[in-house]
């Protein structure tokens, strides 16, 4: 049965495990579509046996060596074993210097050494952050649609297209040098702030948080900061990221429920990693980046993190720096962040104006922040009615089970008040 505790527990390690088992093996195979059918097929022989034999002590490694005894059996079949048998029969440490070009290798991480291949140049921008959301951050064609805002086939054939196009050029499994690292890095820092974004606020499950994604791509902005230090777009996303992270143990109750912003006990929020963050930000601007994307995006997050309650919030100053952004990157949904700010900086009429200014944008039609926005707005107007109506259209437009429950319960009170 596959809603069974097993095959749950199965989809849960296998989601946690793929990029790194995808990244391990493309770097053997040379190849990333053959890589990761190679972990798939992994995938389904565990839930044929695991069920029966139970899950192993350390799944991720038998997922790696079934896949790689499949590798084997598949170069057998293609007279390609004596090529490719010793460097699938050694881990990383064991491997010869020269086998994969380590000494002119200034990454030496798998995962990251994958996302610079998926953002080859030969792709578009919009392929080679989709290819990389699927490969590296193990997200769905449906998770990647909802974060584009892009229609779920769309996704899917940029997927395709994406991977037989490095296939078609044979692109080598391979760290670009030094000169060519700048023309990838714009897409793999979108890639891991869009992996951190579904980690902070999941698109759909029974989970608000997906805490291991934030981890990761936390983690992976750690890396290239080191491997980067004179970008300063690099600082901003780690400061970004930094900042967000700090407030993880706060957004979620005891049952997991989310809990927002506004209502969150700032006693929870982990004041290391804020002063990480503002470090961060700090190189960010000593390098010149003051208005990147991502180093505006952390001074918003840090106007929050230096408020010691909800009411200390610096909203003008946070409206100002949303004007800056919506200069440097003109988003629908950076507008709509705007419009939340202008409500709380200079009241819910002007908030709501610059909401109502939104609802034609055919990107935001599905989008479930807008009417949720709008019905905060309402409420604070004093107009439930309409309020409700929106807050229940915004939950009809979640996949989240614990965002729907608390849209719910907003309109809920509307009822009752």
């Amino acid at each position: 049965m596959s809603g069974s505790p097993t095959h749950q527990a199965i989809h849960a390690i296998f989601r946690i495990e793929s990029p790194r088992l995808v990244a391990a093996l493309a770097r053997r195979v040379r190849d990333v579509g053959l890589a990761e059918e190679l972990v798939q097929d992994a995938l389904l022989v565990a839930l044929e046996r695991w069920p029966e034999s139970g899950v192993p002590d350390n799944p991720g490694a038998w997922l790696m060596a079934t896949a790689k005894n499949r590798a084997l059996d598949l170069l057998r079949r293609n007279d390609m074993v004596a090529r490719k048998h010793e460097a699938l029969g050694h881990e990383p440490g064991d491997e010869p210097l020269d086998l994969d070009g380590v000494l002119d290798d200034p990454v030496g991480d798998d995962v990251l050494r994958l996302m610079f291949v998926a953002c080859h140049p030969l792709l578009s921008t919009e392929a080679r952050v989709t290819l990389t959301l699927r490969l590296v951050g193990g997200l769905t064609t449906e998770e990647i649609a909802r974060a584009y805002l892009v229609p779920e086939p769309t996704v899917a054939q940029r997927i395709v297209r994406a991977k037989r196009t490095l296939s078609e050029a044979r692109v080598p499994f391979e760290v670009p040098q030094a000169s060519e690292l700048a023309s990838r890095l714009s897409s793999v820092l979108e890639v891991v702030y869009l992996i951190f974004n579904e980690g902070y606020s999941a698109t759909k499950g029974d989970d608000w948080l997906r805490p291991a994604l934030c981890e990761e791509a936390l983690r992976l902005g750690r890396v290239l900061e080191g491997l980067a230090k004179d970008e300063p777009e690099v600082h901003g996303l780690v400061a970004l990221l930094e900042i967000q992270s700090s407030r993880t143990a706060a957004r979620v109750g005891p049952d997991g429920e989310p809990i927002l912003l506004l209502e969150q006990n700032r006693a929870r929020w982990d004041h290391l990693l804020i002063q990480r963050g503002l470090a961060a930000l700090a190189r960010a601007e000593q390098l010149g980046g003051a208005t990147g994307p991502y180093a505006l995006q952390a001074a918003i997050a840090a106007c929050h993190a230096r408020a010691r309650v909800a009411a200390d919030t610096d909203w003008p100053r946070i409206v100002a720096l949303y004007d800056l952004l919506l200069q440097r990157v003109p988003s629908p949904v950076v507008a709509l962040n705007r419009a939340v700010a202008v409500g709380m900086a200079f009241g819910p009429e002007a908030g709501l104006a610059a909401v109502d200014a939104l609802t034609s944008e055919r990107s935001l039609a599905g989008y479930h922040l807008l009417p949720s926005v709008r019905g905060d707005l309402l409420a604070k107007l004093g107009r439930a009615a309409e309020a409700r109506a929106e807050l229940e259209r915004a939950a009809s437009l979640t996949s989240n089970a614990r965002e729907q429950a608390l849209l719910r319960e907003r309109a809920r009170r509307l009822s009752v008040e």
